[in-house]
């Protein structure tokens, strides 16, 4: 553990319980449950496991405090916001060192995702002051049309391990700019960066009830348990798209808003023209960054024929010098996965694939150390229909396909049940806009590896969700419209020209 980590644990300044209506408190049922380092499989920490009851009490104090906050002036929560801001940014070594002690990923990533997180922040504590609403006369005349936005109301936020921060702000900043109150359930293998947030939000601010935080290893007792309640109002959800199908029905026992980031296919799609070097570069962040654990990575690299064997040897020459190792070493490009239920998949998953046939040209074993360490691996010549293309891989496994024609890329980029984002290298503009109008996705990265941007809409279409986090709309997502229909009929309109009086 580094000095910065053991900073945050120091004096108790990170608690590790519940936080329930502005208090961190034990498990009802005083029940703990571990955290691991996934770069040793020790344990770094222990932390309450939340029950039912619990999550119970935490929405009490959300419905509790609800009607004050959802009062505040939009001032006031921007300026807790931006305070929070400029806390997370000076705090940014201690934030990084979290999340590579739970989650695993390097500081230098780590760091990345401290200023990605950061970026909610502002972005939305400038939204805040900008919910607006409209004002016309009706058709008929006789009345004034007043639409305004008021806030959902209390929201359950149940965010994924593999961006312990980022998440987490990226759905708290939205729901604090538009006067939500909040129970956050963090993802058990990372709930510390999510605790440290709240902390950080409390000191920027926040009052008592607004932001609850419920750890758990029960997850579904909890949901459940919060969405038969009537007095919660939304749920937002990043993760699978099997759970977010389980979420969905029991949203609709009580007709919730949600909001669903679920699971991706991601092509990558590198044409006859493309710039190499920018598609190589490009598909190094797109695979690797997050070590592949990501909604948004590469899961199928598909490549015109005539560059495949340049493209997949680039790309062998360029994963070969990476270093595994523990985030902390400055010296490591790849850290762990997050824990050996997920390095295991990915081993089988490359292991039926290339007994079915493919061909190995990187990597492809577990290697012999502590931890839940897996490496670069390059797979060509893939069987159609392989598993390996059908799901997310979420490790660092790049899969190279061919095509030999526009066409052909397209059906095969399409021809998945997810939709959340798709990436194009070409440097035929005319190519470049026809392929992207056609590419289903909601989001498509040209000539670029990576999308997410705070002030850009973050979502997919088909089952990779509903619902967009980020840029203007995001904020909408927290905000229910209201239209007041005003009588005016003892107004006496002014005749219009060329009709009798």
């Amino acid at each position: 553990m580094t000095d910065n980590t053991t900073s945050l644990y120091a004096a108790g300044r990170l608690p590790t319980g519940l936080l329930v209506g502005g208090e961190w408190r034990t498990a009802s049922a005083a029940a703990t449950f571990t955290v691991e380092n996934p770069a040793t499989g020790e344990p770094a920490a222990s932390v309450a496991d939340a029950t039912a009851a619990d999550a119970l009490d935490a929405l009490a104090a959300a419905a509790g405090a609800q009607a004050q906050w959802a009062a505040s002036p939009p001032g006031l929560r921007s300026r807790i916001l931006r305070r929070a801001h400029y806390l997370l940014i000076g705090r940014r070594e201690q934030f990084a060192a979290l999340i590579t002690l739970e989650m695993g990923k390097s500081l230098s990533e780590a760091r990345a995702e401290v200023d990605y997180a950061a970026g909610y922040l502002r972005w939305f504590a400038e939204e805040a002051v900008r919910i607006d609403g409209t004002w016309k006369t009706s058709e008929d005349g006789t009345a004034r049309v007043l639409v305004t936005h008021e806030p959902v109301g209390p929201c359950l936020l149940i965010t994924p391990w593999n961006a312990p921060l980022a998440m987490p702000a990226r759905k708290v900043a939205p729901a604090v700019a538009a006067g939500c109150t909040m129970v956050l359930k963090p993802a058990p293998q990372t709930p510390l960066s999510s605790i440290a947030f709240a902390e950080l939000m409390i000191e920027a601010g926040l009052p008592d009830g607004v932001l609850n935080v419920v750890p758990t290893t029960d997850a579904a007792a909890l949901s459940d348990a919060l969405m038969r309640d009537s007095r919660l109002r939304k749920v937002s959800f990043t993760g699978s798209t099997a759970v977010g199908r389980l979420l969905l029905a029991q949203a609709s026992r009580n007709v919730l808003r949600t909001s669903m980031e679920l699971g991706g296919n991601a092509p990558f799609v590198v044409c006859a023209d493309a710039d190499l070097d920018a598609a190589v570069d490009g598909a190094m962040t797109a695979k690797l960054r997050n070590i592949g654990e990501a909604c948004i990575a590469a899961n199928r690299f598909l490549v015109h024929a005539d560059i495949a064997e340049e493209f997949t040897d680039r790309l062998v020459r360029r994963m070969s010098d990476l270093a595994l190792g523990d985030g902390t070493d400055s010296c490591t490009h790849l850290g762990p996965l997050i824990d050996a239920t997920q390095r295991d998949r990915v081993a089988e998953l490359v292991y039926e694939t290339v007994a079915a046939g493919a061909e190995l040209h990187l990597g492809g074993r577990v290697p012999d150390r502590a931890g839940y360490f897996y490496p670069p691996t390059v797979l060509t010549r893939v069987p159609a229909g392989a598993r390996i293309s059908r799901e997310e891989i979420f490790g660092p496994v790049a899969v190279i396909h061919t095509f030999t024609d526009e066409e052909e890329a397209l059906e095969m980029a399409n021809a998945t049940e997810f939709g959340l984002v798709s990436y194009l290298y070409t440097r035929d503009l005319a190519r470049a806009l026809r392929m992207s109008g056609r590419l289903e996705s909601g989001m498509v990265g040209l000539n670029r590896g990576y999308v997410s941007d705070p002030g850009a809409p973050f979502g997919g279409i088909k089952q990779s969700g509903l619902g967009r986090e980020g840029g203007n709309s995001g904020i909408e997502e927290y905000l229910e419209q209201k239209y007041v229909a005003i009588d005016s009929t003892g107004v006496v309109p002014a005749p219009v020209a060329g009709e009798q009086p």
